[in-house]
This record gives C-alpha cells, structure tokens and sequence, in this order.
C-alpha cells in the first residue's frame, strides 16, 4: 500500500450491493475508455452484454462502444441509477457533487478508488455508496449467487 492511500471507512453491505445490483438500469461511467485494454471499457462492455444502458461518460471521447459520451456528468441527460468512477481520488469530490445535484443514486468508485470525505456527503445526501470494489466482479458474483 502506499503512502497517503485511504481504507474505506464505511462499506454498503453485500446484501445492499445486491439490491443495488438488481434495482439499477442506468450506469453512468465516468473515466470510460474508447481502448479496448483498459478496465473501464472491459466493465461496461461487459455491463451492456448484461443489459445494463451504459452511458459513458468522458470529455476526450466522442463515442465508446457505440454509446455517444458525454464530456461531464452533469451533462448526461436524466437521473442515473449507479455513477461508477473510473477517475482518480482527487477528481472524485466534483464527481459526487454532479451526483448529488443531478438527483442519481449510487456512487460506485471501482477497485483502487477510495474517497471517505466524498462518500460520507454523498451518504449524507441520501446516496448508496461503494468504494474499492469491482462492479464487474461484484455482478458477476451476485449471479452466482442466484444460480446456486
């Protein structure tokens, strides 16, 4: 671990991240790459294959994996159910912000993505919230589950 990394100080619990998981829709990637290589693209290509409506979200691209991309998120029309954050620490606070003005109703930050100031404004908004954890992995786990 390096130097400065923050430790979640609070988690939504797993049967919580299920119910999210099986109540979402909409999932609002921020930091979605257009290169095939990197994770962000892995999870929502994947999160589409699951038929999830992925809406990528990055100034740099003009399209990704056939979805327009919007350069912020306050610019993404209507209410998202999940903001998943595929950006660094430092950017997350004016993400949560988009968030919690926007009316959305989670906040994912992906594996290696940790916030606690930012995660307890948006707790305290009313929002869910998911830090250093995989949403693909945590579907694909959550699957299982309902397979067995």
């Amino acid at each position: 671990m390096t130097e400065g990394c923050e430790l979640p100080r609070f988690q939504l619990p797993p049967g919580e991240i299920r119910q999210l998981l099986a109540t979402s829709r909409r999932i609002a990637v921020v930091g979605l790459s257009d290169k095939p290589d990197r994770d962000s693209y892995r999870v929502a290509e994947y999160l589409l294959r699951q038929g999830y409506d992925v809406i990528p979200v990055n100034p740099n691209v003009r399209e990704v994996l056939g979805r327009p991309a919007w350069a912020s998120l306050r610019e993404v029309p209507g209410p998202v159910d999940i903001v998943d954050i595929f950006r660094r620490p430092d950017a997350v606070p004016e993400i949560v912000e988009a968030a919690i003005a926007r009316g959305d109703r989670a906040i994912w930050m992906q594996e290696g993505i940790v916030h606690n100031e930012a995660a307890e404004r948006a707790r305290a908004a009313g929002l869910k919230v998911v830090m250093n954890r995989c949403l693909m992995k945590e579907h694909r786990q959550w699957l299982a589950m309902q397979r067995a």
